[in-house]
C-alpha cells in the first residue's frame, strides 16, 4: 500500500513529488502519456522565476524530475484509466496493464489539453507559431501581426494582451459577432490594434521553409471564398479539455470536467486531492500549477499525519 500516489508529471505533478519525497512519504507518480505536461511542449520559458535568461521548457521539466527522483520519489511510466475507492477508505489506481497500485491519498495533477481546430500540420507547428497561451508566448512576436481564434471572454482577453507586443491581432471568428461578455467584446472592438475577421475559419496553417508559420487559409461561414492571411503566430483561445475523465465517477467536476477542490485541494472525496490545470481553468500556469502541486502535497501529508500516517 503507496501512502500517496501523484497523478501526472507537469508542474503541478512534479512540485507534489518533491513536497512528498521531502517530507519521507516516498510517493510513487505514475507519469501519464505526456510526460512532463505542457511545457514539453513548449521552447523558451520566460516567465518562471530563477530563470533570468529563460529556459526551455523540456528542460525545466527534467531539472524537475530530477530533483524529486533525489528526494526519493518513484517514477512509473504508466497511464491512469480509472481511480476507485475501496471500502476502507484507501484507494485503488488502475492502468493500462498490471494489478492496480493500492494507495492511502491520491493528489491528481493531470492537467488539461488544449482545444485545437485539428488541422493536419498542426502538431508540428505547435511552438513554432502555434499556441495556446498569449501570457507565456506573447512577447516573442514583437512588432509582427498575429491573429487569435475564437469569439469569448479568453479570445479577447488573449487579444488585448498581446496588443502590447504584436503590431497588429486578428481575432477570427466564426460569427459576425462576439459571444463574450458585452464588456470584453467592448473591450477588444474599441482597441485600434485589434481587427475582427467575421464569418471566418482557419482551413489550414501555412508554413514557412523553417517549419515556422507564415500565414492561415480563411474560409468563410458565409459563402464558398477563401482568403489567406499572413501572421507569424496563430493563439488558439477556444477552452482547454480537462484531463479528468478517469475520476468522473468518483469525485464532483464542474460542466466542462474540471476537478471541484471542496477545502484547499481536497476535493469531494477525503484523501482526494487535485492541484494544477485539472482544477484551475482561470490562471493555466507552469508557476501556479506548481504552487498548487505543492499546496495538495502539503494538505496530503497533513491528512496522512491526522490519520497517524507518516
Amino acid at each position: 500500500m503507496e501512502k500517496v500516489i501523484i497523478i501526472g508529471t507537469g508542474c503541478a505533478g512534479y512540485t507534489a513529488a518533491i513536497y512528498a519525497a521531502r517530507a519521507n512519504l516516498s510517493p510513487l507518480v505514475l507519469a501519464g502519456s505526456q510526460i512532463g505536461g505542457q511545457l514539453t511542449t513548449t521552447t523558451e520559458v520566460e516567465n518562471f522565476p530563477g530563470f533570468p535568461e529563460g529556459v526551455m521548457g523540456p528542460d525545466l521539466m527534467f531539472k524537475m524530475q530530477e530533483q524529486a527522483t533525489r528526494f526519493g520519489a518513484r517514477i512509473e511510466y504508466d497511464s491512469v484509466t480509472k481511480v476507485a475507492r475501496e471500502d476502507d477508505g484507501s484507494f485503488s489506481v488502475h492502468t493500462g496493464g498490471g494489478e492496480p497500485r493500492q494507495a492511502r491519498a491520491v493528489i491528481v495533477a493531470t492537467g488539461a489539453a488544449p482545444r485545437h481546430l485539428g488541422l493536419p500540420n498542426e502538431k508540428e507547428l505547435i511552438g513554432r507559431g502555434l499556441t495556446s497561451c498569449a501570457t507565456c508566448d506573447g512577447a516573442f512576436y514583437r512588432d509582427v501581426p498575429v491573429a487569435v481564434i475564437g469569439g469569448g471572454d479568453s479570445a479577447c482577453e488573449e487579444a488585448g494582451f498581446l496588443t502590447k507586443f504584436a503590431s497588429k491581432v486578428y481575432l477570427i471568428h466564426r460569427r459576425d459577432e462576439l459571444r463574450a461578455s458585452k464588456i470584453m467584446a467592448d473591450r477588444a472592438l474599441a482597441n485600434p490594434k485589434i481587427e475582427p475577421v467575421w464569418n471566418s475559419v482557419v482551413s489550414e496553417y501555412l508554413a514557412n521553409d523553417e517549419g515556422k508559420m507564415r500565414a492561415i487559409k480563411l474560409q468563410s461561414t458565409v459563402d464558398d471564398s477563401q482568403s489567406e492571411l499572413e501572421v507569424a503566430c496563430v493563439f488558439v483561445a477556444i477552452g482547454h479539455i480537462p484531463n479528468s475523465n478517469f475520476v468522473a465517477d468518483l469525485c464532483e467536476r464542474d460542466d466542462n470536467g474540471y476537478i471541484l477542490q471542496k477545502k484547499g485541494t481536497m476535493t469531494s472525496v477525503d484523501g482526494l486531492f487535485a492541484a494544477g490545470d485539472v482544477a484551475d481553468h482561470v490562471y493555466r500556469q507552469a508557476v501556479t500549477a506548481a504552487g498548487q502541486g505543492c499546496a495538495a502535497s502539503l494538505d496530503a501529508e497533513r491528512w496522512l499525519a491526522d490519520r497517524g500516517i507518516h
